[in-house]
């Protein structure tokens, strides 16, 4: 096939100015590389387009492509990550991982979670606040955690967002209000073991690929699977594979990770984020239908190599579950 790759290149970005952070969700230069080689060993013609705007200057001049393998985060709007989804759909043109309405609602934690808890699955007692006044209303007691409402890869996320004080809390909710403009979550914190399960495949067909925990070092900021110690994770981050065989709290969470991919309609390949109550009850915390691909820094691919998956493999995998869609696309006349 020909396969063509849409993504935010970090680079192109830190060179226009952006920094560090504001850039934290976009793709390396190296993990383009390696999709476009993975894509080559399976036999299929990569080609690169890059972010939306470059999408929309080539299917101006009639470009197709048999499906698009897309990872780009996007940069403005609510549903950043829904946009090339959305322009894709309007051409016709099959691509992997979620359809607009998933990645918009998604990338809103605050309405994910309401989704979730609607189908009865269990997650923190939550709001979202828009303005700092807000935390007046808040029914459940401390200790709260509070993130930005819409962003990924642990921006706005530091030691600072575990809240035991009530009075701290208005505070702490302008500080990032201010700082990300945009609502931020605010939910009780979780106290035990946290795992990421990555998942592979589409609606009945998807499945558990496997779990690791997250266990942070002693140089880590403690607590929390921050910014920093996501940016950082090789120094800082121990992940471990954990299996469900002999581990009740895994066998749950497996479970659970499942169900909410499912019951959201996520689709191809991704993670589910999840944390344990003070009594060891596995939560859902969120979903990343859009996981990072880097081969070795990324959350999925190091999944993949405890499990002796190699990349090649998990590509060929996410694009399988993709491929199913390219008989029901219909091209524009």
């Amino acid at each position: 096939m020909r396969i063509g790759l849409t993504y935010d290149l970090r680079s192109e970005y830190l060179a226009l100015g952006y920094s560090e952070e504001e850039t934290a969700e976009f793709d390396r230069d190296d993990t383009i590389l390696a999709i476009e080689n993975a894509l080559t060993t399976l036999g299929h013609i990569p080609v690169r387009i890059g972010n939306a705007r470059k999408l929309i200057e080539y299917l101006s001049r009639g470009e197709q492509w048999d499906l698009v393998f897309n990872i780009a985060e996007g940069l403005n709007g609510v549903a950043r990550e829904a946009q090339i989804p959305a322009i894709l759909d309007i051409y016709g043109i099959p691509y992997t991982f979620s359809d607009p309405l998933v990645m918009a609602l998604t990338l809103h934690k605050g309405m994910t979670k309401h989704v979730i808890r609607d189908h009865g699955y269990p997650t923190p007692v939550f709001c979202v606040i828009e303005h700092s006044e807000e935390v007046a209303h808040i029914s459940f007691t401390p200790p709260f955690f509070v993130k930005p409402v819409r962003e990924g890869t642990g921006k706005g996320v530091s030691p600072a967002s575990i809240i035991q004080a009530p009075e701290m809390l208005p505070k702490a909710c302008e500080t990032l209000i201010f700082a990300y403009r945009q609502p931020v979550l605010v939910e009780q914190y979780l106290p035990g073991r946290e795992f990421t399960v990555g998942i592979l495949g589409t609606g009945r067909g998807a499945s558990v690929l496997g779990t690791m925990e997250i266990l942070l070092l002693e140089a880590a900021e403690a607590n929390v699977y921050s910014y920093v110690n996501k940016e950082y994770c090789e120094e800082l981050v121990e992940y471990r594979l954990v299996l469900p065989d002999n581990d009740r709290q895994v066998r749950e969470a497996e479970k659970l990770a499942l169900a909410c991919w499912q019951a959201l309609g996520c689709r191809d390949g991704g993670r589910v984020d999840l944390r344990c109550d003070a009594e060891g009850n596995p939560c859902f915390l969120e979903v990343n239908p859009l996981a990072g691909l880097h081969p070795e820094h990324s959350d999925l691919p190091i999944l993949c190599n405890f499990l002796g998956i190699s990349y090649v493999e998990l590509i060929d995998q996410i694009l399988a579950s993709a491929s199913t869609r390219i008989k029901d696309s219909l091209q524009p006349r």
